[in-house]
């Protein structure tokens, strides 16, 4: 058997040691902490598709990340599913705070700064299963948020990083084309291996997938429909509250004027 040619269509593939992967494994357990402790699953259908989208954020990483070797749009585009289902969850954890009347902290609460340093620090699923016991439900919604926020930043970086690649380096056709051509130089009295049958094969199967990215995309564009109509709603729920407050001669805190 001929030595393996690792240069042609290098097989990384690596996902674990991606802090946008390892935090996204931190997202997902404080969403089914968070689930399983302040909402009912018998009667909150925001249970399930909150850990749905929380899980869906991180297996697109994975997914994506282990297609890279042979398709660097297949990455991008899986890479942009998890980006748009981690924002879907974000919306659930902040239409939860205005649902229950509690605080989103924002920049220059000592809250929201001690948060974004801890989560900035930590990685690990360790530590946010330790801290969470001892945590109240605005504090984990808050927690959740800026895990995401820091994982969309992330993943814009890498998605970009990625397109960068594409645009210079093209994808698995010209991977291909780039790696026959190399061989027939370096064994020009040999057959090539790869036969027209295994390219046109492997083309199908390139295709097909391409196919099924389509319509990932296509429900990532009725989901995002579905988000804006929310935030929509949350808006008006949220002028709402205040005229209300107003009538009744209370501050936004809850306090008398």
């Amino acid at each position: 058997m001929g030595r393996v040619n690792d240069q042609f269509l290098p097989q990384d593939g690596r996902y674990d040691d991606l802090i946008v992967y390892r935090k996204s494994e931190c997202i997902c357990d404080v969403t089914d902490y968070f689930c399983k402790h302040f909402l009912d699953r018998r009667t909150d259908r925001t249970v399930d598709q909150m850990i749905q989208a929380a899980r869906s954020g991180k297996q697109n990483i994975v997914e994506g990340t282990a297609a890279s070797a042979t398709s660097k749009e297949t990455e991008i585009k899986l890479l942009n599913v998890a980006k748009a289902s981690h924002q879907e969850l974000l919306e659930d954890y902040k239409d939860y705070l205005a649902h229950h009347q509690l605080e989103l902290w924002r920049t220059g609460d000592k809250r929201y700064d001690h948060t974004r340093k801890r989560c900035r620090e930590h990685s690990d699923r360790e530590y946010y299963n330790g801290i969470l016991p001892a945590c109240s439900d605005e504090m984990i919604c808050n927690i959740a948020i800026t895990l995401i926020c820091q994982v969309d930043v992330m993943l814009r970086n890498l998605i970009e990083y990625h397109k960068q690649e594409f645009l210079q380096q093209g994808g698995i056709r010209e991977e291909m084309t780039r790696g026959r051509l190399a061989y027939r130089r370096e064994h020009p009295q040999q057959q090539p291996v790869a036969t027209a049958t295994a390219l046109s094969r492997r083309e199908s199967e390139v295709t097909a997938r391409e196919a099924d990215i389509a319509s990932r995309e296509k429900a990532l564009t009725t989901r995002e429909a579905a988000l804006a109509r929310r935030e929509t709603e949350l808006t008006a729920r949220e002028q709402e509250l205040a005229r209300i407050l107003r009538l009744a001669g209370l501050d936004n805190n809850g306090g008398a004027r």
